[in-house]
Parts: C-alpha cells; structure tokens; sequence
C-alpha cells in the first residue's frame, strides 16, 4: 500500500494525475457528440489548428490562452459553416482548414525560431511540467462543458442524430453547432498542455467509441465515455510511475 500511496508525495505527480483526469473526462464527454456526429477527424484537425494559433500568439507576444483559443474558436466556426453549406465534406473541410493552420503555425516557427519549450509542449504534452494553475483551468472547463451540456441537453441530442428535423422543428442548429464547436475549441485548448497535439485525437475518439460498443442508450454513452476517459487518465499516470515509462 506504501508504494502505491508513494506517488503522491510528489507534487508533480499530484499536479498531472488530476489534469490526466480532467482531460480525460472532458474528452471523452465531448467526444461523444464528435464521434456520434461523423467527425471524428476533427479533434485530430482542430488541435493542429489551434497549434498555428499557439505559434502566431508566441511569436507576438499575445497571451497563448486568448490567441491560441480564439484562433482555434474561429478554425471551429468555419469548419461548421462550411459543413453546413454542404460546400465540401466535413472530412475534406477539416483536413484542409486545419492543415493550413498547422502549416502557417510550422512556417512561423521555421522562420522566427522556436522560443522556449512551449514548441514541444503544445506538440506532446509536459505532464510533468503541469501546475496548479492548469489544474484550475481543466477545473472551469470541465465544469462550464458539463453545464453547457446539461443546459442545452435537447438541442445537442437532436442537432446531433437528426439536424434536419431539429432545423424544422425550430432548433436553432446553427448556433447549436457554434455551441458545440466552441465546447470543442476550449476542451482541446485546456487539453493540450496535458496530451498535446499528437493525443488529442485519441482522448476524443477511444472513449466514446467504446462506449458506443458497449451500450445503445445515448445518456449511458455520455457518462460511461466521461468515466472511461477519466479512469484512462487516472490509471494511465499511476502505470507510467510504477513502471517507469
């Protein structure tokens, strides 16, 4: 029991289970509505677009939360209007939306030089270098996604299955979608100092398409994928102590 219990003299450790288990039950609880929706690509897409959003912010000096999150909040919102257009695919709309942003945030750094270790941060993560400050924010974004799920439960549920019906029954899906695709924005963005960009994809996928194997009922699937996303992350520290890995 003493090694198991040995971890938490560490405050590091402290620090990066409970982000690795916010993280984990915010993505997966999102990412419900993402892969029920056929995006499951997006999550992948968007966290590269909020790269390029991370890299202009550091290279001019703006604070990286506000830049890097509104950046990712409009990538988000063209994304959708695009989609609902029926322009392109969404497939099509997030690989080229997102990997423009990608490549600009890449040629900015090419060009200016890298600063600091934020570069690998925001590419895989710094677990270990999480603070109480970050644990604060996965704190408020995990409680304002849930109200806002809570909330707007009806709307989410039928934009999500039928966005037809839900446009002619009178839903506003439009900004139902905004909604989502902000939710989705600050999930990834409060995220990705924990997992980085190369993760986020599979925090957003695994949980809720395991879910979706196990049950039918959509209210199950939402709290089974938060559990499952929040146990992964809070196993997942604890294994990569004791097995040093």
């Amino acid at each position: 029991m003493d090694e198991l219990l040995r971890p938490f003299d560490y405050e590091f450790f402290r620090h990066g289970l409970a982000a690795a288990t916010l993280a984990g039950a915010l993505c997966g609880l999102v990412g419900v509505f993402v892969v029920l929706k056929g995006m499951s690509y997006i999550g992948h897409g968007l966290s590269h677009a909020i790269f390029g959003g991370f890299a202009a912010s550091t290279l001019l000096g703006v604070n990286l939360v506000l830049g890097a999150g509104t950046w990712g909040l409009a990538t988000a919102l063209l994304i959708g209007g695009v989609t609902r257009r029926r322009v392109i695919g969404a497939d099509a709309a997030i690989g080229v939306i997102t990997t423009a942003s990608f490549a600009l945030g890449l040629a900015l750094f090419a060009v200016h030089g890298r600063r600091g270790q934020g570069f690998d941060a925001a590419l895989f993560g710094s677990i270990l270098g999480v603070g109480p400050a970050d644990v604060l924010a996965l704190v408020l974004v995990t409680s304002g996604v849930t109200a806002a799920v809570v909330a707007f439960y009806r709307q989410l549920l039928f934009t999500t299955f039928d966005p037809e019906v839900a446009q002619a029954s009178g839903i506003p899906i439009a900004r139902v979608d905004a909604l989502l695709m902000a939710i989705l924005a600050a999930s990834i963005l409060a995220s990705m100092q924990v997992v980085g960009v190369t993760l986020i994809a599979a925090t957003l996928v695994i949980p809720p398409t395991v879910a979706r194997m196990l049950t039918t009922s959509f209210p199950r699937v939402l709290l089974l994928s938060t559990v499952l996303g929040g146990s992964t992350g809070f196993v997942g520290m604890h294994l990569s102590y004791h097995l040093d890995i």
